[in-house]
């Protein structure tokens, strides 16, 4: 490859025109006929048997050009990026400048770059740190949690209360007729989660196993079932049974059983811990966050169309993998919530569109700081992601982009820069006080 022109052109485009030589592409040419002669049919020859220059004669002396060249290029436009030194961000548009078995070929790609963007101020900005202070409440709370997934379901002798997990057949009626899907039985219903619409789980309260009653209710005006919003309906209810949850007591054998502590002191220091660590985290993202919103805001420059878009496309294709994940298909869940593709990806454009602009605008700081990512950098997040993932780090840079990698460890850097040069004040979270 051979790079012939570099040219910057307007709206942040770029036109390259590189050369592949004649010993390439005839190599080439031959490759795709070896490939595809069978695709061929000559009169006189078995299918695949027929010699090159008969194929030729008959269907065209370029007949194998166009995907020798599509072999090429891939390699070919790679070489002449990486020696004009462009960043692109977007698939490029290509053409033949020239052809031929005699002097090669020489292509034009024209491809739109990442823009230069500038940024105002961002040594001393100014940030609020909210410290929070982890009460006896908080880890109080945790405990419970931990007591009410550990919890003994035991059958409830007598009435059933608030809590209780029941077993009920129901079906509803409204003016004496039945409606659809008011019809359920051995149905699971954990009284006052709110499950059922209001009142319905109250008159289970205080009736006992083997029982049979009715729990009239009225839906409120606002419910999904238009037929049904507003009026009065009578539910024919039994409880098959109700079951009510024992809770340990929160000793130094609770503690044991639950974790890798002796006490339930010890246990409550490593909650606390844990708490503070969280707090910490959320609260130094925090101040990040609101600093860099303060250097987007000073953004300057064209941002292309098509990284928003192309930001867009990796959002949904994530939100699809996860939902792929779940036994679910995103043409599927689309057409559940009631929206079309286009409303869908309108969703995630505001987002795609505030983190390009996070991305330019840390780049453009990591730019102006000269902030470089070296060898050793590199070295320690291969090491981080293998012990993250258990993986050997020769298997993770096999996989990782070193380039990409390194762009990301300069943005990371480049935040710790404008945390360092920041003026940050502490200041104690209201629940604190």
């Amino acid at each position: 490859m051979n790079l012939v022109k570099n040219e910057k052109l307007e709206n942040n485009s770029h036109e390259l025109q590189f050369s592949i030589d004649a010993e390439a592409f005839n190599a080439a040419i031959a490759k795709v006929f070896k490939r595809d002669a069978r695709k061929y049919n000559i009169p006189g020859f078995r299918k695949g048997k027929a010699p090159r220059h008969m194929i030729e004669k008959m269907f065209g002396k370029d007949v194998f050009y166009y995907d020798a060249i599509n072999d090429l290029f891939p390699e070919a436009y790679e070489a002449a990026v990486a020696e004009s030194g462009i960043e692109p961000v977007d698939r490029p548009e290509a053409d033949i400048v020239s052809v031929s078995t005699e002097d090669g070929v020489v292509l034009k790609a024209v491809v739109t770059v990442k823009p230069e963007m500038k940024v105002g101020e961002y040594k001393g900005l100014k940030a609020v740190k909210k410290v929070h202070t982890v009460d006896d409440a908080e880890i109080n709370a945790e405990i419970d949690r931990m007591r009410d997934r550990n919890a003994r379901m035991l059958t409830r002798e007598g009435k059933a209360e608030n809590g209780d997990i029941t077993d009920i057949d129901f079906e509803g009626f409204v003016d004496g007729v039945a409606f659809e899907g008011g019809k359920g039985e051995h149905f699971s219903l954990t009284l006052g989660s709110g499950q059922f619409i209001p009142g319905f789980e109250d008159q289970i309260v205080g009736h006992e196993a083997g029982e049979e009653f009715d729990v009239n209710v009225t839906f409120p005006e606002q419910y999904q079932a238009e037929e049904l919003a507003g009026k009065a309906a009578t539910f024919k209810v039994k409880l098959h049974e109700a079951k009510m949850k024992e809770l340990p007591e929160a000793d130094d054998e609770f503690a044991k059983d639950v974790s890798e502590y002796d006490t339930i002191d010890e246990l409550k220091a490593s909650i606390r811990k844990e708490i503070e660590d969280r707090s910490e985290q959320s609260a130094q993202l925090d101040v990040e966050n609101a600093l860099v919103d303060q250097i987007v805001a000073t953004l300057e420059g064209d941002i292309p169309a098509c990284m928003i878009e192309n930001r867009v496309n990796e959002m949904v294709n994530d939100f699809a993998y996860r939902l792929q994940s779940q036994g679910l298909r995103l043409e599927d869940y689309v057409k559940y919530m009631g929206d079309d593709m286009a409303k869908f990806r309108e969703g995630f454009k505001e987002q795609a569109e505030k983190q390009v602009k996070i991305r330019l605008a840390l780049e453009a700081v990591a730019k102006a700081e000269g902030i470089e990512v070296s060898d050793d950098d590199f070295s320690a997040e291969v090491k981080r992601i293998a012990d993250a993932y258990k993986m050997e780090e020769e298997k993770v840079r096999s996989i990782v982009p070193e380039a990409e990698v390194k762009k990301d460890l300069a943005v990371n850097k480049a935040i710790d820069f404008i945390k360092a040069n920041a003026v940050i004040t502490e200041e104690k979270d209201e629940k604190a006080e």
